[in-house]
């Protein structure tokens, strides 16, 4: 069997050797329900998504806009613990073969225990975790534990990280990085901004690493936009707000795989 990484780096190279950005959609775990959020997320694949980030719902999210942090509401106040986290990324896994990561924040793992979270991720078929809130030079410990299980530890840089800066993240990270197109939190937004294509051309000049954008892109037009300079495209809020606008829960499921192929279609347009 393939390591998790390895995973992650053939779908990204695939993607580039297309000529094209590949599609990463980020869905929180136990939205709306853990079962609905595992249909979720096989539904994003099934319309295009080459790679899925699946949040783990926190109380106090920093990068999250009103959207997500909705989301991650209605998931704690369903009971949403870290073994459903675990239980996505599995039957998601399972059910698609692509990429699964976890985005969360530093203080669950902290209490969970690295060795426990990674150790269980990886078996879970896991190729990784964002840590948005994690200093590189706090990190030693989280990526020995995820070098042990090959797993991609993905680090986001900003407009304001000045290029020194940028080379000491992108040399502790793996998988790729996630470049945020503002300084901000997530949420869909009218522009990507011209901030991001410079973003990703300083940090493209200190790593080989793929370089992938989010923050703000929510439709084919801003996906076919930030594909003609990034790696990837990372949508998250859109496909949120697509399922808490939804009458139902299968009316989302439908509304987000169709988003995914309209975001599809996008990155093939760069």
């Amino acid at each position: 069997m393939s390591s998790n990484i390895e995973l992650l780096n053939t779908t990204l190279a695939a993607a580039k050797a297309a000529d094209r950005a590949a599609l990463i959609a980020y869905l929180p775990a136990g939205f709306p329900t853990v079962d609905g959020g595992i249909e979720a997320v096989k539904a994003v694949v099934a319309g295009g998504a080459d790679v899925v980030e699946v949040g783990l719902p926190h109380s106090d999210p920093v990068l999250d806009g009103p959207v997500i942090q909705t989301a991650d509401d209605i998931a704690l106040r369903g009971g949403v613990r870290i073994a459903d986290v675990m239980r996505t990324v599995r039957e998601a896994y399972e059910a698609t073969g692509v990429p699964i990561l976890v985005m969360t924040y530093w203080n669950p793992i902290d209490r969970y225990g690295v060795e426990r979270f990674t150790a269980e991720l990886a078996e879970a078929g896991g190729a990784g975790c964002i840590l948005p809130d994690l200093p590189v030079q706090e990190s030693a410990l989280w990526r020995e534990h995820a070098d042990k299980h090959s797993l991609a530890t993905v680090f986001v840089v900003a407009p304001s990280s000045q290029d020194a800066r940028l080379a000491t993240i992108t040399a502790a990270g793996s998988g790729f990085v996630y470049a945020a197109s503002l300084m901000g939190v997530t949420g869909t937004r009218a522009s990507v901004g011209a901030q991001a294509q410079d973003l990703v051309g300083r940090t493209r000049a200190t790593t080989d690493l793929p370089v992938c954008v989010g923050l703000g892109v929510s439709n084919a037009a801003q996906a076919a936009e930030v594909a003609g300079f990034a790696d990837g495209v990372i949508v998250g809020s859109a496909f949120v707000k697509a399922m808490l606008d939804a009458p139902d829960e299968a009316a989302g499921l439908a509304a987000v795989r169709s988003l995914a192929g309209e975001l599809a279609e996008g990155v093939r347009k760069r």
